[in-house]
């Protein structure tokens, strides 16, 4: 999902961004980077609302997928 889907899913859910960072902890200022495509949401606190914003896959998904194929 892109930043531009995910803002639209939340317009449709009737949140803000601002409200959807507070409800969440997260700081407004890095919600709205993620969204925009300033900060890549690679690792970190970024990476977080990325996965939950669903514009990134969790890292569990990823290993667990790596250690399926493993097997």
């Amino acid at each position: 999902m892109t930043g531009e889907e995910a803002k639209r899913k939340l317009r449709e859910q009737g949140i803000t961004l601002k409200e959807w960072a507070s409800a969440r902890g997260y700081p407004y200022y890095l919600v709205s980077r993620v969204i925009c495509g300033t900060i890549k949401g690679n690792f970190g606190l970024s990476h977080q609302v990325a996965v939950e914003l669903g514009m990134k896959p969790s890292l569990k998904k990823k290993e667990e997928a790596s250690l399926d194929m493993q097997e």
